[in-house]
């Protein structure tokens, strides 16, 4: 939110938990709301597992430690969303009691101090549960996008129905409608869909979807990092919701402390010497992975469009031990590429140099995009993206999507053409624009998401 309400009130401050599920994703959007809170007069603890919080402080500017004006805390528990199935069957085993001691720990020290709400992820029930054990008014946050949330409520609808079976996995081969104005999902598309693995499907419906239909039914609030005019259907199928979207990172300091690399500033200072609407913004999220004939197309695309590319590749980009670029690559491109570990994303994308995204459509990279007035090129891989996608290209018109070939490769000709196409199209760039306008008025005083999120703020301060 972008302007600052402070209430006088009688008595304590409130004290927010957020508990986020350990996955950059997950961690990043809550990072943002628990900084626009404390921006609100609300004191904030933060609690990673201790894995996920290393890799946060490790990835915090020195000087935004000192500054920080959230609590960053551990509890003892070196699983992370790394490895989804591990970490999601033994959670509410372990979780909730290292979740209460820290609270109990908290309530001691300071009389001041107690915590009145949790602020949990929609996947992370164990912690709304231990809320409501405790006696603490829980909110639930979700971190994709609402039409998806919507889906997921329908899915006792959808077996009985007999379009989808008890795990999940799809009877008929027809696309899923909820309503005219949201796009169907196609099969293989939904957001628990793992084509050709079914187990992981079935373990992702069972433990993810049937799970975060439970955990709506026990918060108080039912927070989204989405705004209502952005997806007005999908809002009106699910009464409750709360969306307070786009989420930004805050801006007095300059950073913010959600990001699980470092992000490397000389992308900026590079940005600066490009012409205006020139660069194309590259970046495939934290856990996107490709072999070494995809990386190679996806490098030769980039160096084929002959424009300034601004391209994040993480070092475990491929799934080989290390990333290779095709011979001569660098040398060919260092007058216009710039190749980084980590961006500082949302400044990238809000440059005047740079020109489009070229994205894999996770739901914090669309929402940051959108709100910067970016056109896409789509790329998606699992879960919720093909939806995102979905929306971006045949809802919002936005964006177009790569095509892969007959063996599932998307070629250097067809990233070069599409780009090429993006760049140049004027309707895009028109709804992009309308795009960024719309995300702007509804966190400007009066709109949409400002109002849910201060009168948010009000309730748990009274």
């Amino acid at each position: 939110m972008q302007a600052s309400v402070h209430f006088s009130i009688m008595g304590r401050k409130p004290h927010v938990v957020v508990v986020p599920y350990p996955a950059q994703g997950h961690v990043a959007p809550l990072m943002k709301l628990a900084y626009n809170l404390a921006d609100h007069g609300v004191k904030v603890t933060f609690v990673n597992t201790e894995s996920t919080h290393v890799k946060v402080m490790s990835a915090m500017p020195e000087k935004f430690k000192e500054e920080s004006p959230i609590s960053l805390v551990s509890v003892p528990v070196e699983l992370d969303g790394t490895d989804a199935k591990e970490f999601v069957e033994s959670a509410p085993s372990f979780m909730p009691g290292h979740l209460q001691n820290l609270i109990e720990n908290i309530n001691e020290l300071n009389n001041d101090d107690q915590v009145t709400h949790i602020i949990a992820d929609i996947t992370a029930g164990w912690a709304l549960e231990a809320a409501k054990k405790m006696d603490i008014k829980p909110a639930a946050f979700v971190p994709f996008g609402v039409a998806n949330l919507a889906l997921v409520l329908h899915n006792q609808m959808l077996i009985e129905a007999g379009i989808i079976d008890v795990d999940g996995i799809q009877m008929k081969d027809e696309r899923i409608c909820l309503s005219k104005k949201i796009p169907a999902w196609n099969k293989n598309e939904l957001l628990w869909s793992f084509p050709g693995n079914p187990d992981t499907e079935k373990f992702m419906f069972q433990h993810f979807v049937r799970k975060i239909a439970e955990n709506v039914k026990i918060c108080n609030w039912l927070l989204a990092n989405s705004f209502y005019e952005l997806e007005p259907s999908a809002c009106n199928l699910i009464p409750n919701i709360l969306p307070i979207g786009p989420l930004f990172a805050s801006d007095h300091l300059g950073t913010y402390a959600g990001n699980f690399w470092a992000e490397d500033s000389t992308s900026l200072s590079w940005l600066d010497q490009q012409p205006p609407r020139s660069v194309i913004y590259a970046a495939f999220g934290s856990t996107f992975v490709c072999d070494q004939q995809q990386f190679n197309e996806l490098a030769l695309g980039l160096e084929m469009v002959g424009q300034p590319f601004l391209w994040v590749v993480r070092s475990d980009f491929t799934n080989g031990m290390v990333v290779e670029f095709p011979d001569g690559f660098t040398k060919r491109v260092e007058k216009y590429g710039k190749i980084v570990k980590w961006a500082p994303q949302e400044k990238a994308l809000a440059h005047p140099s740079t020109a489009c995204f070229f994205s894999h459509c996770g739901w914090n990279s669309t929402m940051e995009g959108l709100s910067k007035g970016m056109p896409f090129l789509c790329w998606p891989y699992f879960t919720d993206q093909f939806h995102n996608r979905s929306y971006i290209c045949e809802t919002w018109k936005v964006g177009l999507r790569l095509i892969p070939d007959d063996n599932g490769i998307v070629t250097r000709h067809e990233i070069k053409t599409k780009l090429e196409k993006l760049l140049s199209d004027k309707d895009i760039e028109a709804n992009s624009l309308k795009l960024k306008e719309m995300a702007r008025k509804s966190t400007s005083e009066g709109g949409s998401s400002f109002s849910n999120f201060i009168s948010f703020v009000e309730r748990i301060k009274q």
